[in-house]
């Protein structure tokens, strides 16, 4: 008798335990939620975040505050969500940078594979060679002849160091042969105005914040990434077209992720929460127009991607020799 009633108390126990814990799940998020962009407002990361913040503050009714923290091309912003408690309240709108521009620092304070919790990729944006029309060449081919034939003297711009306008460009000199000089800016749009005047004559930047200048005749787009072409652009061949295969996987990819640790309860409702969001159709809208494709990953395969890329990316920094800060 004695060990039945032990025995039942023990199992009340248990089932009270259960419960407790249920009621403090269904709580979550139980304050404002924080979303991190590591750069400025209009970039990627932020158009993303300033479309979903609403929605997930409807859905959860807490507040979803964005908060840009740009600076050491997303490291502070990166830096500071490393270190934030690790209960879903402070997350990371990462871009593929996040793999990386610690490739470029001798000390980053944090490590893009151990010091987050992967939450889920959640769109990417196709990448495309842009130049100035009086660059002496017609197509890709002649650009790469034109930087064959005159190595170092053709100069490329991007919006800063160990930005992926800048590792692509370095990634396809490797691969192609070829050398030119590299010219970072602190931003995109310093980076387009001397491109379009001419003081760079090349560029790899987002296919939608060149279109612009690409439909006005001020840049020429020569050749996109993609496994076909874009809809927005069908007369640009993708880079496998030319016969350039290992670019197809070359673009800006945006991803969610929250600092180490974090429960596995936690990721499995912000992944449910954030994919119903991005399935809704005014937002996917609003995103196909600033020219974002909606691509939703596990946690897991976000995880293998920032360790596949951080590696890729590490490799090409050490093979092009570029100076580290």
């Amino acid at each position: 008798m004695y060990r039945l009633t032990l025995l039942n108390k023990f199992k009340c126990l248990a089932t009270l335990s259960s419960l407790l814990c249920a009621t403090a799940w269904a709580a979550y998020p139980d304050r404002a939620v924080t979303l991190v962009v590591p750069f400025t407002p209009g970039s990627g990361s932020d158009i993303i975040a300033r479309i979903i913040a609403p929605k997930l503050s409807e859905r959860w009714k807490q507040a979803v505050v964005v908060d840009n923290k740009p600076g050491a091309s997303g490291n502070i912003g990166a830096d500071a969500v490393a270190k934030a408690a690790p209960d879903g309240h402070t997350l990371l709108m990462a871009i593929n940078t996040i793999t990386m521009a610690p490739n470029m620092y001798k000390r980053v304070p944090f490590d893009p594979t151990t010091d987050f919790t992967p939450v889920m990729k959640m769109a990417v944006a196709n990448f495309a060679i842009v130049v100035n029309p009086q660059i002496g060449a017609q197509d890709l081919a002649g650009v790469i002849a034109l930087a064959k034939a005159k190595p170092g003297q053709i100069n490329f711009g991007s919006p800063g160091n160990g930005t992926p306008h800048h590792l692509a460009m370095e990634l396809m000199k490797q691969q192609l042969g070829f050398d030119m000089l590299h010219v970072p800016y602190k931003g995109i749009s310093n980076a387009t105005t001397d491109l379009i005047g001419g003081q760079v004559q090349l560029m790899f930047a987002s296919v939608h914040s060149m279109l612009p200048h690409v439909k006005s005749g001020r840049l020429r787009m020569l050749a996109a990434t993609g496994a076909a072409r874009s809809p927005i652009t069908p007369t640009v061949p993708v880079f496998k077209e030319l016969g350039i295969d290992f670019m197809d996987a070359v673009d800006s990819w945006y991803a969610l992720l929250a600092p180490a640790k974090t429960s596995g309860d936690v990721v499995k409702s912000l992944h449910r929460d954030v994919s119903a969001v991005l399935a809704l159709p005014d937002v996917r809208e609003q995103l196909t127009a600033q020219g974002l494709a909606i691509q939703i990953s596990s946690p897991e395969q976000l995880g293998d991607l920032v360790k596949a890329d951080y590696a890729r990316w590490r490799k090409t920094v050490a093979d092009a020799k570029i100076p580290i800060e």
